[in-house]
C-alpha cells in the first residue's frame, strides 16, 4: 500500500484509465475510421483537414480521471468546468467512457462504431466543435474565448451548499483580465449556504506560440501571489506518470478533506467568516504523453505541442507511421475489448450514473426552483394625467425588486449583481430585504454589507459581476445585472459568447432552458449632466441589435409603470438575453399601470393623448422609444 491507502492496483487502474482517455483524445483528433488500430493505419482513415488542439489535453484528462475517483470516494456532488481555450476532446473522451455521452447521443454507442462516430465528428464539418461547446454533457462553459471560467464557475456553487465546481484554468487563460480578477471571488462565498470553488490551474507552460507568464515566474513568486489572492495552493508538479498519480491521488484527497472540513467547521459553528480555500496547481508538459521529438524539434512540453502534434502529409508517408506509434503507445489492446468496450476493471473508475460530472443536472439547468414574482401593478405609480408627476423610474422599480427577493427567501433562487451602483443607480430599496454579500473584514462604518446577502455588488468588476450571473443563471436561478450603459461594453464579448451559448443549446434537445440574462442598463446616454462625454457611449445595443430576434431582446420603457412591467416580463423569461435601458432621473410619468400594461404588450403604440389627427391620416408621424426621446418627442 501507498501512504495515502492507495494500493499498486488502484493507481496502475487510474493510469490505465488516463492512458484510454489520451488514446480517445487523440483518436479524436486524427482519425474517421479504424478507431482501435485493427488493421496498419493508412490515409484513408485520417480526416482530410485536421482541425483541433492537443497540448492541454492530457492535462485535463489527468485532472477528470483524479476527480473521479474522489467523487466515489467522498460521495461528491461535482461538476467540471473547462477552462482552458481548447481541448474540447478531453471533456468529450471522459464524459463517453463513462457512458453519459451514449445516454445523450444514442448513435454514439459503446463499442467500434460509436467509437468511430465519435472521433469523425470531432472538429468535423456537421459535427462538434475543438471547444467543451454546448453539445458536451456537463458543460457550462465553452472556453472559446478565454477569462470566463472561474467566474462561471463561482456563480454555479452561490447558493448550492453541496456542490463542488472543480474549475480547470489554462495559464495562457490565467492571463486574461477577467480571469485574473476573478481569483478574488473568494471573498464572495459564504461557506455555509454556497458550495465549493475548487481551482485547478494547470501550468503546462506554453501559449500558441509563447511561454506563459505564471510558469516562468519562480515557485515562491506564484505562491506568493496565489496565497495574496487568498487561496491556499497545493502543488502537483512532474511528468513520471506513476509518481505523479500517487501525487495528484494524495493532493485530491487532502483538498476534498479540507473543503470538507471548512464546510462542517462552519456550518456546525455557524461561522460565515471567510477561510483560505484550497486549489491546486499542476505542472505537467504541454502535450503530455504526446510525441517528444520530430525532426530535431521538441514536442513535447514545448509550444509545438499546442495544436496537432504531427502533420500528416501523402508526400511524407513517415507521418502516417508516427501517428501509429503514438497511439500503439497508449497500448489500446489492453484498455478495450475487441467489440470497443472499456473493459469492465477500468469502467469500475467510473462513478454512479447519477454521480457522473458529465451527467450532473446541475450542469444541465439545474434542479429549478420557478421564481416567486409579486403582482407588479402593486407597485404602480398613480398618474392622474399624462405628464403631470415626476418620479424616478429605477426608485419606483427598486420597490418591485425588493419584495421578489423578499417572497423568494426561502428558495435562494434570485441575485443582483453590479459593479459597485446599486445605490447610484437608485435601488436603494432593495437594502430594505437583504445586504451585500461580502465574506471579508467588515468596518462599522460600511453599508449595507454583510456575510450573507442577495446582491453581489462589491466588486467593481464588470466582468466578474457577468460571468457570476452567467454561471447562476445556467445552473437553474434567477438574476439580473445592472450597470451604466457606457460602461457595459466592457462585457460586449461575453455576452456575445452567451448568445452563441444560448442558439446552441436551443438546437440540443436535452438541453433544458435558462432563465434569461437580464442586463438592466441606467445612467444611459441621454443623462449625463455631470459626467459628461466619457460616460456617453450607447454601443451596447448596437451590438445586440446584430444579433437574432430568438435570442435578443431589447426594452426601452418611457416611464416607471412602463418599466415595471417589462422588468415583470423579463425576469420570468427563459433562453433570452433581455436589454432593458431605463431612466433612473427624475422624469414626467406618462402612463397609468393599465396603459402602460397594454403599451407593454403591444410593444408599439399610439399616445392618443400626444395625438391629433382625430381619426383621419396624420400630416406626421413621430417615432422614439426611451424616456429622453419620448420626452424630446412630446415637447
Amino acid at each position: 500500500m501507498r501512504e495515502n491507502g492507495l494500493s499498486e492496483d488502484v493507481i496502475n487502474k487510474l493510469n490505465a484509465y488516463w492512458r484510454a482517455t489520451n488514446y480517445i483524445s487523440c483518436a479524436q483528433l486524427y482519425l474517421k475510421d479504424n478507431p482501435l488500430l485493427k488493421r496498419p493505419l493508412s490515409f484513408q482513415d485520417i480526416k482530410s483537414k485536421l482541425v483541433g488542439h492537443w497540448g492541454t489535453v492530457p492535462g485535463q484528462n489527468f485532472i477528470y480521471v483524479h476527480l473521479n475517483r474522489v467523487i466515489k470516494k467522498y460521495n461528491l456532488n461535482m461538476i467540471y468546468v473547462c477552462g482552458p481555450g481548447h481541448g474540447g476532446q478531453a471533456p468529450v473522451s471522459n464524459v463517453y467512457l463513462e457512458g453519459t455521452y451514449t445516454k445523450f447521443y444514442q448513435n454514439i454507442t459503446e463499442d467500434e462504431e460509436g467509437l468511430k462516430k465519435l472521433c469523425k465528428q470531432f472538429s468535423f464539418p456537421g459535427g462538434i466543435g475543438s471547444h467543451a461547446t454546448p453539445e458536451t454533457p456537463g458543460s457550462i462553459n465553452e472556453g472559446g474565448e478565454l477569462g470566463y471560467s472561474l467566474s462561471h464557475a463561482f456563480g454555479a456553487v452561490l447558493d448550492n451548499p453541496t456542490l463542488i465546481a472543480a474549475c480547470v484554468i489554462g495559464d495562457g487563460e490565467a492571463e486574461t483580465g477577467p480571469l485574473a480578477t476573478s481569483w478574488h471571488a473568494n471573498k464572495f462565498l459564504n461557506p455555509i449556504q454556497d458550495g465549493a470553488v475548487l481551482p485547478i490551474l494547470h501550468l503546462n507552460g506554453y501559449k500558441i506560440s509563447n511561454p506563459t507568464v505564471l510558469s516562468r515566474i519562480s515557485k515562491e513568486e506564484l505562491d506568493n501571489l496565489l496565497k495574496g489572492y487568498g487561496w491556499d495552493p497545493y502543488y502537483v508538479e512532474g511528468s513520471e506518470p506513476m509518481d505523479m498519480h500517487l501525487q495528484m491521488a494524495t493532493t485530491m484527497d487532502m483538498v476534498i478533506e479540507k473543503i470538507h472540513d471548512i464546510q462542517k467547521r462552519a456550518r456546525d459553528n455557524k461561522n460565515e467568516d471567510r477561510p483560505r480555500w484550497p486549489m491546486i496547481v499542476l505542472r505537467t508538459p504541454k502535450g503530455w504523453t504526446g510525441p517528444k521529438v520530430i525532426d530535431e524539434k521538441v514536442i513535447e512540453g514545448s509550444f509545438r505541442a499546442h495544436q496537432i502534434p504531427i502533420e500528416i502529409s501523402k508526400e511524407h508517408p513517415e507521418t502516417i507511421k508516427r501517428l501509429e506509434e503514438w497511439l500503439k503507445s497508449y497500448h489500446p489492446e489492453e484498455l478495450f475489448t475487441s467489440e470497443g468496450n472499456l473493459r469492465p476493471e477500468l469502467k469500475d473508475l467510473v462513478p454512479n450514473p447519477s454521480q457522473r460530472m458529465g451527467a450532473n443536472p446541475v450542469a444541465n439547468g439545474g434542479i429549478k426552483q420557478e421564481l416567486q414574482v409579486p403582482d407588479y401593478q402593486e407597485y404602480a405609480i398613480d398618474v392622474p394625467h399624462p405628464g403631470f408627476i415626476t418620479k424616478e423610474d429605477m426608485r419606483v422599480l427598486g420597490t418591485f425588486i425588493r419584495d421578489i427577493v423578499k417572497v423568494n427567501e426561502e428558495r435562494k433562487n434570485f441575485r443582483i449583481f453590479g459593479p459597485d451602483e446599486a445605490l447610484s443607480n437608485r435601488l436603494h430599496a432593495i437594502f430594505e430585504a437583504t445586504n451585500r454579500q461580502w465574506v471579508n473584514h467588515i468596518e462599522v462604518n460600511d453599508e449595507f454589507l454583510s456575510h450573507n446577502g442577495r446582491v453581489i455588488d462589491s466588486m467593481l468588476s464588470e466582468h466578474l459581476c457577468e460571468g457570476m450571473l452567467e454561471g447562476y443563471i445556467l445552473t437553474g436561478r434567477y438574476g439580473f445585472l445592472h450597470s451604466y450603459e457606457s460602461f457595459i461594453r466592457i462585457v460586449d464579448s461575453m455576452v456575445g459568447q452567451h448568445a452563441k451559448w444560448l442558439k446552441m443549446a436551443k438546437e440540443i434537445p436535452w438541453r433544458k432552458p435558462i432563465p434569461s440574462l437580464n442586463i438592466l442598463l441606467t445612467s444611459h446616454t441621454w443623462q449625463q449632466d455631470h459626467n459628461g462625454y466619457t460616460h456617453q457611449d450607447p454601443g451596447f445595443i448596437n451590438h445586440l441589435l446584430t444579433k437574432k430576434a430568438d435570442v435578443i431582446r431589447i426594452y426601452l420603457p418611457p416611464d416607471a409603470n412602463c418599466l415595471l412591467s417589462t422588468f415583470d416580463h423579463c425576469i420570468k423569461s427563459e433562453n433570452y438575453i433581455n436589454l432593458i435601458i431605463a431612466s433612473k432621473h427624475p422624469r414626467p410619468q406618462w402612463l397609468n399601470i393599465q396603459q402602460a400594461k397594454l403599451h407593454c404588450r403591444q410593444g408599439i403604440g399610439i399616445w392618443e393623448f400626444a395625438s391629433n389627427d382625430q381619426n383621419v391620416d396624420p400630416d406626421i408621424i413621430m417615432a422614439c422609444a426611451g424616456d429622453t426621446p419620448t420626452l424630446e418627442t412630446l415637447a
